[in-house]
């Protein structure tokens, strides 16, 4: 059994304020959460591993700074072609019973991959994906389904295209905490980056995003360098931690000490949710987490 610490991390300056309304006004049911899905993507290079992220404008329970990803959209029931594991696999593989729910969430998170990066985990058969996916007619393609325009799966209808399903890996169920007035029960899924496709922002909505070697990121977590490099208003002079959630700081650490994608891809997994929860520690409001210890040199698990 992998050994659980408590972690603290800061609490992000969007949710001061809903966090000292909670405390004030006294616990209450929490807000609904939304369900969604979020692809860590991956990719090997000469300095480590390097992971997608991109700048969410507003304010998103996915974090100012974080991985491609968003809410599950009704048309993500729609019929699709499907190759590689089926919905009742991948139910098993997060530990639901659901098994519609667990094919949204698969659906959801090669749609949102899709639309924010131009990454498209399909292809005409199970041994080949699409390549060449920086052309304008594919930006077209991404506006429109980001725009819900034309639905994701009528544009991989018309093209011929079958999701890849084994080109995803499940990683963790991260749900927001229950004082946030916008909150997601998010489904994160990991995949490296398919042969001659690169990712790219969004024409129309993307602000910033690029290839982050994580464990440069985690090195200047207590420094502003990311933040002033996205340049928004909501990150110039943050820090790492005041910038993601703390499932998406908890990832970035594993693939800082992850010796490359097949090894971050084969850590062993267990179906859980996890949650950050509200503590005030001497007069000040962080968010408290319990996770695996990340140890440098050992197998890391996520229970």
């Amino acid at each position: 059994m992998p050994q659980l610490a408590r972690r603290l991390f800061v609490l992000p300056p969007e949710l001061e304020g809903a966090a000292r309304n909670w405390l004030e006004l006294g616990e209450r049911t929490p807000r609904a959460a939304r369900y969604a899905s979020s692809v860590v993507l991956l990719r090997d290079s000469p300095t480590g591993l390097e992971t997608w992220l991109g700048y969410r404008p507003g304010s998103s329970p996915l974090g100012v700074v974080a991985f491609p990803g968003g809410s599950l959209d009704p048309s993500d029931d729609d019929p699709v072609g499907w190759l590689g594991p089926s919905p009742q696999h991948w139910a098993e593989q997060m530990g639901t019973d659901d098994v519609g729910l667990a094919r949204r969430h698969v659906v959801g998170a090669i749609r949102e991959l899709f639309e924010e990066t131009g990454v498209l985990l399909a292809g005409p058969d199970a041994s080949s994906t699409v390549e060449a996916n920086s052309t304008v007619d594919w930006m077209r393609a991404r506006e429109a389904v980001a725009a819900q325009e034309k639905s994701f799966t009528e544009m991989l209808s018309k093209r011929g295209l079958s999701l890849r399903t084994d080109l995803l890996k499940p990683l963790v169920n991260w749900l927001s905490p229950d004082f946030a007035h916008a909150r997601f029960n998010t489904r994160y899924f990991a995949a490296t980056v398919p042969v001659n496709q690169q990712p790219s922002i969004l024409g129309s909505k993307g602000v910033w995003g690029r290839w982050v070697t994580a464990a440069e990121a985690i090195a200047l977590r207590d420094t502003s360098a990311l933040g002033d490099e996205v340049g928004q208003e909501n990150t110039v002079g943050l820090k790492l931690g005041q910038l993601l959630v703390p499932g998406s700081e908890i990832m970035l650490e594993k693939m800082a000490n992850a010796n490359g994608c097949i090894a971050y891809l084969s850590y062993k997994r267990k179906a859980h949710v996890y949650q950050a929860k509200l503590v005030d520690e001497g007069g000040i409001l962080m968010l408290e987490v319990e996770a695996a210890r990340t140890v440098a040199g050992e197998p890391q698990r996520e229970r």
